[in-house]
């Protein structure tokens, strides 16, 4: 079997975190779609793997959640008309727990926008954290509501905060212009919040690094995702290129540098190795034997 140079594989894994799509990275390596696809297959689940293996223990003590959309295959709306729609084809959550001083993306998880992903997202984070007391902030959602306190309990101190934006059509700014925000209603949910510290504006940050650093999340063009694995791939390399590889320009470090759970900043060449890691081995050939 073919093998394609470590370059090769280095320079389209770091163009699928740089917002380049996966025809244009074909295009670029001069190897075909489906390497590419295969690719990312494979990352991903390196990625997957060393994300649960890596991030736990993390010594936080704020977390700010929020839920990014996107869609696979078709909106929601359309995919009762839709060809041959796929499994998973519909509006896709992007669920994020994001450490407000290193920046770390303790937990994500991609589903939809219901109580039982908020719980997942929830019980996974809890799992990831060390410390005993975490202040977390997140927004109105209802859902977020039962998650947290069947997995914080008594160990968190939760607050909401909401966001109210203008209403008057003669103010609005075009049909993708974001309306003015014209207060902010900040809530205790339980315990003992620092109310300074109450904000979702890092996670809200890092929402914009993900639609700007993958090319699935553009608005208004065909690179949305196809099938709801490979939007769960490019997230799990995207999330671990953040985590581990990237350098925050505030902290100067990676964030899981800043978290304490790496020592040193990795490159795509260490996802790569790990892939490689994770292939089945070839066993042993039997002694050849002459046909009659």
């Amino acid at each position: 079997m073919n093998k394609l140079p470590l370059a090769k594989r280095v320079m389209i894994l770091n163009g699928l975190c740089e917002g380049v799509s996966m025809r244009a990275n074909s295009r670029m390596a001069d190897v075909s779609i489906n390497t590419v696809t295969k690719l990312l297959e494979d990352a991903g689940e390196a990625c997957l793997a060393l994300h649960d293996e890596v991030v736990r223990g993390v010594a936080s003590k704020r977390i700010q959640c929020d839920e990014i959309w996107s869609f696979c295959y078709a909106k929601a709306k359309n995919v009762a008309a839709a060809k041959s729609a796929p499994d998973g084809a519909g509006d896709v959550w992007t669920w994020t727990a994001l450490d407000a001083d290193s920046k770390l993306m303790i937990s994500y998880f991609v589903g939809d926008r219901s109580g039982e992903s908020a719980s997942i997202l929830a019980a996974d984070l809890r799992e990831r954290i060390a410390t005993e007391r975490v202040q977390l902030t997140m927004d109105g959602h209802n859902a977020y509501l039962g998650a947290i306190e069947d997995a914080f309990g008594a160990g968190g101190d939760y607050a909401t905060i909401q966001k109210i934006y203008e209403t008057d059509p003669a103010a609005a700014r075009g049909r993708y212009g974001p309306p003015v925000c014209t207060s902010v209603i900040k809530n205790v949910v339980s315990g003992d919040p620092n109310m300074a510290h109450v904000s979702t504006s890092y996670v809200e940050r890092s929402n914009l690094s993900i639609r700007m650093q993958n090319r699935r999340f553009t608005r208004l063009t065909n690179a949305f995702s196809k099938k709801l694995d490979n939007h769960i791939h490019a997230l799990a390399l995207y999330f671990a290129f953040y985590n581990f590889m990237r350098v925050h320009k505030t902290l100067r470090i990676s964030p899981a540098m800043a978290a304490g759970v790496s020592s040193t900043l990795w490159t795509m060449e260490d996802i790569a190795v790990r892939i490689e890691a994770r292939r089945p081995q070839p066993g042993k050939r039997g002694p050849y034997k002459k046909r009659l």
